[in-house]
C-alpha cells in the first residue's frame, strides 16, 4: 500500500491581485488588459485619439498613452487599426520600438466630424457603475477616529476642549453637522480639520461616462494628488494601476456666498458638449462643508430643499443634457457653518437630518492670551505681556468687546504692516497696539465711536450774539443739506447786496435779458 500523502494544492493568486490583497485600500482600480476591460466603446477611444492629434500634433505613441491614460499595448493596437484606415500615418521612428504618428487629411476629417458632438481630450473615462462602487468601498470602510487623532488633526487650531466630545462622535457618524455661533472663531477652519482626520488616501477617476455624457470629476481646486507615502507600500507603488484613476487625499470642498443651485447639478457646456461634476460629487468620501449658511444667493429653505432627500438616503439624482436620471452616492460629512442660530434658519424636518448641532462660543481669556502669543511666536514679534494686558482692559472690558480667535492674528498683521511702513522694529508697543486698533475696529482709543458727521464743527450752526444779528447775510433758501445754507457774519459797516432775480427773456418787455 502506498503510504505516501498526497501532496497539498498549492493556491496560486494572479499578479493584479497583490495590490488588493496587500494594500490597506479599500479599492483599487486594476489595469485594464484589452478594450473591452475599459467599458467603453471602440468609437470613444478612436474620437479622443484623433481629436488629441488634431490639437497636438505629431506625437508618440507612449505621449499618446499618458495622454488618455491607456496601457500603451491598447494605444498600439488602435494606432495600428487607424494606420489601417489611413486615418493616421508614421511620421518618423521613435524610441523603444515606437513611432511618431500624425493624422492624415482623412484623419483630418473624421476629427472634424467628432468634435461637432463633443470635444474632448482628455483621460479616458471610465463608467458611472465602477465609480459607484468606488465609492460604495471606500465611503464605508474608514477606521473610526480616536480622541488621540482628533486632537492631532486640531493641533494648528485654538479650541475648546470640550468641543472633542462632540466632534468626534460627529466625524464617525459621516452624517450633517451643524456649526453655529459668532463669527470669527474658527468654524470655518474646524471644518476643514474634520476632512483630514478621515485619513486614508481615496482613489477617484479623472471623468465618468453614462448615456454617452462624460462628466469630468477631478478638480485640482478640491483634490490633491498623492502617492504612496510608507515604505510598506514601495512594492504596490511599482504595481500597475488604471492611469484613469488618480489617487487624492480625502477631498474637503468648501463654499460660501458664491453657491447657487446651478453648481449643485449636472453642468453643461454647450459649446464642447462635456458636463461638470456638481460639488457634492467631487466631494464624496470627504466633506462639504458650506460656510457662511444663510448668506448665500440662493434662500436656505431652496437649498435645504435640494438636500433634504439626500441627506437621510445617502443618495443623489442627477440630470444628465440628455434628459436621463441617474442615482450617484451621496457619501460625505456635510457640514453648515454659520453665525446666526439654526432655528431661524432651518425647520424641524430639516433639524431632524442633521443630527449633529455644534456650538462654538467665544474663547476665554487665557485662551485669548495664549492665541496672541502663539501668532507673535510665529511672527517672531518679541513677547510683551503688559502690552495685551492693556489691550484687552482697554479696548476690550472699557469697550464692552467681545473676545474672538481670529483678533490676535489679524491685529498683529495689522503691526506688522504698521512697523514696516514706518521703517521700525516689529514690536508691541502701545502706540502699535493703538493704532493696530483703530485700523481694524474702525474706533479711537479707549472704543468711542469716531465723530459722525452731524457732529463736526463745520456743521454745527454758528452762534452770533446781538451785535452781530444786524449784520448778517441770509442766503436763499435752499436743500437744507447743503453747506451755503449757514448763516454766515457779514463785515461791519457793509449792507448785504440785493440778489438778482432773472426772468425770462420771452416775457421780459424791455428786452433786457436780465434786469435787476
Amino acid at each position: 500500500m502506498n503510504s505516501r500523502a498526497k501532496p497539498q494544492e498549492t493556491q496560486v493568486v494572479s499578479i493584479p491581485a497583490l495590490p488588493a490583497v496587500l494594500n490597506e485600500d479599500s479599492f483599487w482600480p486594476f489595469e485594464p488588459k484589452s478594450l473591452e476591460d475599459c467599458g467603453v466603446p471602440e468609437s470613444l477611444i478612436e474620437s479622443i485619439i484623433l481629436q488629441s492629434f488634431l490639437a497636438v500634433g505629431t506625437m508618440t505613441g507612449r505621449i499618446l498613452s499618458d495622454r488618455i491614460k491607456l496601457p500603451f499595448p491598447i494605444i498600439e493596437q488602435q494606432l495600428s487599426q487607424l494606420r489601417m484606415r489611413q486615418l493616421v500615418t508614421h511620421a518618423r521612428p521613435a524610441a523603444l520600438n515606437d513611432f511618431y504618428y500624425s493624422i492624415t487629411e482623412r484623419g483630418h476629417q473624421r476629427a472634424m466630424n467628432c468634435q461637432k458632438s463633443m470635444t474632448y481630450t482628455g483621460p479616458l473615462p471610465v463608467p458611472l457603475i465602477d465609480y459607484v462602487l468606488s465609492v460604495e468601498a471606500q465611503s464605508g470602510n474608514f477606521t473610526p477616529i480616536t480622541e488621540s487623532q482628533l486632537r492631532a488633526a486640531l493641533c494648528k487650531v485654538s479650541f475648546d476642549a470640550s468641543l472633542l466630545d462632540f466632534l468626534g462622535p460627529a466625524v464617525n457618524s459621516n452624517s450633517g453637522i451643524f456649526l453655529y455661533g459668532p463669527p470669527g472663531n474658527g468654524k470655518s477652519t474646524l471644518g476643514r480639520c474634520l476632512a483630514d482626520c478621515r485619513g486614508q488616501d481615496i482613489w477617484i477617476p479623472y471623468a465618468i461616462i453614462d448615456d454617452g455624457v462624460i462628466i469630468k470629476l477631478f478638480d485640482q481646486t478640491y483634490h490633491t494628488p498623492t502617492s504612496m507615502r510608507s515604505e510598506s507600500d514601495a512594492f504596490l507603488a511599482a504595481q500597475e494601476h488604471d492611469r484613469r484613476w488618480v489617487r487624492i487625499r480625502r477631498p474637503s470642498v468648501i463654499v460660501g456666498g458664491e453657491l447657487t443651485m446651478d453648481s449643485l447639478e449636472v453642468r453643461h457646456d454647450a459649446r464642447n458638449n462635456i458636463c461638470e461634476a456638481p460639488l457634492q460629487l467631487k466631494s464624496n468620501c470627504g466633506c462639504l462643508q458650506i460656510d457662511d449658511f444663510g448668506r448665500q444667493r440662493i434662500a436656505p429653505a431652496e437649498l435645504l430643499n435640494r438636500w433634504i432627500v439626500p441627506l437621510e438616503s445617502r443618495q443623489d439624482y442627477l440630470t444628465l443634457p440628455t434628459g436621463k436620471k441617474i442615482c450617484v452616492p451621496f457619501e460625505q460629512i456635510t457640514l453648515f457653518s454659520t453665525n446666526l442660530e439654526p432655528e431661524q434658519l432651518v425647520d424641524e424636518a430639516f433639524m431632524r437630518r442633521v443630527p449633529f448641532k455644534i456650538h462654538v462660543g467665544d474663547p476665554s481669556l487665557e485662551e485669548f492670551i495664549e492665541l496672541f502669543r502663539r501668532v507673535c511666536e510665529a511672527s517672531e514679534i518679541p513677547w510683551n505681556i503688559d502690552a495685551i494686558e492693556r489691550l484687552i482692559d482697554k479696548h476690550y472690558r472699557q469697550a464692552n468687546r467681545a473676545f474672538r480667535r481670529c483678533h490676535a492674528r489679524d491685529l498683529i498683521h495689522q503691526i506688522r504692516c504698521l512697523c514696516a511702513y514706518r521703517g521700525e522694529p516689529c514690536e508691541l508697543r502701545n502706540d502699535n497696539v493703538d493704532q493696530a486698533v483703530r485700523n481694524y475696529f474702525g474706533s479711537s482709543v479707549g472704543g468711542e465711536k469716531p465723530p459722525s458727521r452731524k457732529e463736526t464743527p463745520i456743521n454745527k450752526p454758528v452762534q452770533l450774539n446781538q451785535a452781530d444779528s444786524d449784520r448778517t447775510m441770509v442766503l436763499p433758501k435752499a436743500d437744507p443739506d447743503r453747506a451755503d445754507t449757514r448763516t454766515r457774519p457779514f463785515p461791519a459797516g457793509q449792507r448785504p447786496l440785493p440778489i438778482p432775480s432773472a426772468k425770462v427773456p420771452g416775457n421780459n418787455p424791455s428786452g433786457n435779458p436780465l434786469t435787476t
